[in-house]
């Protein structure tokens, strides 16, 4: 129960992440329409509407999920004989600052709401900030630097400015893209093009004191080039920083388009304007449940004795030759402990049947890759139909990926899902076999709608996001993260193949040439990795 209510833990946070920047980036948001105006345009209404509704929504998400989150901590704590410390957990000072989060939302949602049924209000935009300001203050309170001795203000500083920052540039990019669908319709208003560049310079301020803050914040948790690579927390802090990065780039091409963009107040953007957010959306979000996975880890700066050296870490991703025997499932079960002893010392056998597992997945991973960049090519229209690989996969993982459980093992299907690892696995398998089916249909041309096409980069980005959250709960936090480190890379690439298969999808030709390439090569070196997978 404590490792399902960890895993769940760590997807609400996220979930409140992404809720958290969408609403109090929205009154941020909100201030740009109204800049410079003297009566509200018809555009300007049905964005504030719309702004004003996902505001709503967000905070009311995020107050759910924080409610959620704050069950689960007596259910972990709970006694064996099934006593839940319901009144020593609300004396805490987290669940302090989390019922203090909730109140905040609940404040934001129900004045926004009031709002969004009036016209516009002089001082509405000082209104919703005053809750705002609360929420981005509960937050922090209740980050990691809540349990340090030293710097404690320093640090809970520095979190307000992460995450406010983050809101304004995350969550005022949901808010953009709902106000592109109503400037769509009002293309001779001159508020569209003053909203983008005002947007633009909010953003770059924004990211600067991201980057500023964030910066401080790792010199601060991690402490050295060994806590960055060694530890689970700086492997997570490193994703971050390669997700950033691929959003940033992403974010200043957009940013040149909008600088292009003429004087003119009939002249509409391009639409790779809004395909370009679409696709820096899909990468932030994913940064953002990387921070939520970092909530669970303590800070590298605190692991002295768990801490892998650069050389164990340097031959997880060493190649060698994969791994094309398994160890007989007597074997596995006669020596490795029950299932739901997940923090029992890991067999050898149970080292050599992951290995296996993962080189075989990686063996189909790397043939679907190859296939993909080939069916670009003249007279090789049967390369198309490599997504029904993927059927071959989902089998397999379903089979193999835990040997102790149904249908190798003793232990029952449904109990197993209790288990976060297992429950993880199976979702990966559903993921899987939706992946295969959908696009198999698509580049069959079985499926008449273009958007089912869309199906897979979204489903990829699903995984990616998934896999930057899995975790093995094992008896030392060294062996985890040695097991885990091969897993990040894999969802930092699932990532960038969804993002970059999307833009292909997106972007005219020849533009969408470069991201059709980018998918097919981030497949190949998904193959790779998994192919030459060491975990012993």
């Amino acid at each position: 129960m404590t490792l399902l209510a960890g895993f769940l833990d760590v997807l609400l946070r996220g979930v409140g992440l992404v809720a958290f920047s969408i609403a109090a980036g929205g009154v941020a948001f909100l201030s740009l329409l109204q800049a410079g105006k003297a009566g509200p345009s018809p555009l300007e209404a049905r964005a504030r509407a719309r702004s004003l509704r996902l505001v709503v929504a967000a905070a009311l998400t995020l107050a759910a999920t924080t409610a959620v989150g704050l069950g689960l901590k007596p259910w972990a704590l709970a006694s064996p004989d099934g006593r839940w410390p319901i009144l020593d957990f609300l004396a805490t000072e987290y669940a302090v600052a989390g019922v203090l989060r909730i109140a905040a939302a609940a404040l934001l949602a129900g004045l926004a709401a009031g709002l969004a049924r009036r016209p516009r209000a002089r001082h509405e935009v000082v209104i919703l900030a005053l809750p705002a300001a609360a929420l981005v203050g509960a937050s922090a309170w209740a980050s990691h630097s809540l349990a340090r001795l030293d710097g404690r203000l320093v640090l809970m500083a520095l979190d307000v400015l992460h995450r406010t920052a983050a809101a304004l540039w995350v969550g005022g990019l949901v808010h953009l893209l709902a106000f592109w669908l109503a400037w769509k319709r009002e293309r001779t208003d001159a508020l569209g093009l003053a909203v983008l560049r005002r947007f633009s310079r909010m953003a770059v301020g924004a990211v600067l004191v991201l980057l500023a803050a964030g910066l401080s914040q790792t010199v601060l948790y991690v402490g050295s080039i060994g806590g960055l690579f060694g530890t689970g927390y700086g492997i997570m802090v490193v994703s971050k920083v390669v997700l950033l990065a691929l959003a940033l780039l992403l974010g200043g091409w957009n940013n040149v388009l909008v600088r292009r963009l003429g004087a003119g107040a009939g002249e509409l953007p391009p639409s790779r304007v809004r395909w370009l957010v679409e696709t820096e959306i899909g990468v932030v979000v994913a940064v953002l449940l990387a921070a939520a996975s970092l909530t669970s880890l303590p800070p590298a700066i605190d692991v002295r004795e768990d801490r892998a050296t650069l050389s164990e870490v340097a031959a997880r991703f060493q190649p060698r030759v994969p791994r094309l025997s398994s160890p007989p499932i007597t074997e596995l079960l006669a020596t490795a402990a029950p299932i739901t002893e997940a923090s029992a010392p890991r067999q050898p056998a149970e080292y050599a049947w992951s290995e296996y597992n993962h080189h075989t997945a990686g063996l189909f991973v790397l043939a679907m890759g190859l296939l993909a960049s080939f069916e670009r090519g003249r007279r090789r229209s049967w390369a198309r139909h490599w997504p029904l690989l993927l059927f071959g996969l989902a089998a397999f993982m379903f089979v193999r990926n835990d040997p102790r459980a149904w249908p190798l093992g003793p232990a029952g299907f449904w109990e197993t899902l209790l288990l976060p690892d297992v429950l993880q696995h199976r979702i990966s398998v559903a993921l899987v076999v939706a992946l295969g089916a959908v696009e198999w249909l698509v580049r069959a041309g079985r499926l008449r709608s273009a958007r089912w096409a869309y199906v897979f980069p979204l489903l990829c980005l699903a995984g990616g996001a998934l896999l930057l959250t899995h975790s093995h709960a094992m008896f030392n936090l060294k062996a985890e993260f040695l097991t885990e480190v091969a897993h990040t890379p894999l969802g930092v690439l699932g990532v960038v193949l969804g993002c970059s298969r999307w833009l292909q999808l997106r972007l005219p030709p020849p533009d969408n040439r470069l991201p059709g390439h980018v998918w097919a090569a981030a497949m190949v070196i998904m193959g790779l990795i998994l192919t030459f997978y060491r975990e012993g």
